[in-house]
Formats: structure tokens, C-alpha cells, sequence
């Protein structure tokens, strides 16, 4: 079993910046993908951005049209950790952000959610 922890959530203004990480632990996830979801008050969870890991480096995947240019994804610690970096934050931002792991065929995981709040 897979447990991701998030962290680095909170209060931000229009304009400013935060970080979020997420640590797997029980198992390695290094062939899995790692990314980042969210969920807004009465809307449905969307992605936001993913990665792979291979030969000691991370990929980006995909990044959701709405962030590119102001949030970047990064995966270290033998690729069972991944950041999302969130810059020029909009109050369109404010959502629940979720860390994902999963892997094609086989099983797939979330962290418990970390509240973002931008206000303006």
C-alpha cells in the first residue's frame, strides 16, 4: 500500500506564490507517474500537472493549459517526491490540491488533499 502525504498549502495573495510537495511512502512509486489534481468548491476535480521518472531524472508529462507559465512540476527523492511550484497565482486558483500516483494496468493512489486559498 501507497501513502502520499501532501504539504504547503494555505493563503496566498493575487499575484504570489506557493510550493507543494507530496512524499510517497510503503512502497516505491518510481515507475509510476506522480502529479497534481485539484478540486474548486462545486466543481469537478481537474488535472493540473504530472511526471515520470527514469534513469535518476524526472519528465514532465502533461500540464493543464490553465498553468502553464506559472507552475512547474519537479519529482526528486529517487522519484517518490514531487513539488508543484505556483507562481502568479489567480483567485481561480483557490481549490483543494491533490496528489496522485498511478500506474497504467496496475493500481493508483491520492494524497488527502491540501486546501490553496488565493484571495484578491
Amino acid at each position: 500500500q501507497v501513502q502520499l502525504v501532501e504539504s504547503g498549502g494555505g493563503l496566498a495573495q493575487a499575484g504570489g506564490s506557493l510550493r507543494l510537495s507530496c512524499a510517497a511512502s510503503g512502497r516505491s512509486v518510481s515507475t509510476y507517474t506522480m502529479g497534481w489534481f485539484r478540486q474548486a468548491p462545486g466543481k469537478e476535480r481537474e488535472f493540473v500537472a504530472s511526471t515520470t521518472w527514469g534513469g535518476g531524472n524526472f519528465y514532465i508529462g502533461e500540464m493543464a493549459d490553465f498553468v502553464k507559465g506559472r507552475f512547474t512540476i519537479s519529482r526528486g527523492g529517487a522519484g517518490n517526491t514531487v513539488s508543484l511550484q505556483m507562481n502568479s497565482l489567480k483567485t481561480d486558483d483557490t481549490a483543494v490540491y491533490y496528489c496522485n500516483t498511478a500506474k497504467t494496468g496496475m493500481d493508483e493512489y491520492w494524497g488527502q488533499g491540501t486546501q490553496v486559498t488565493v484571495s484578491s
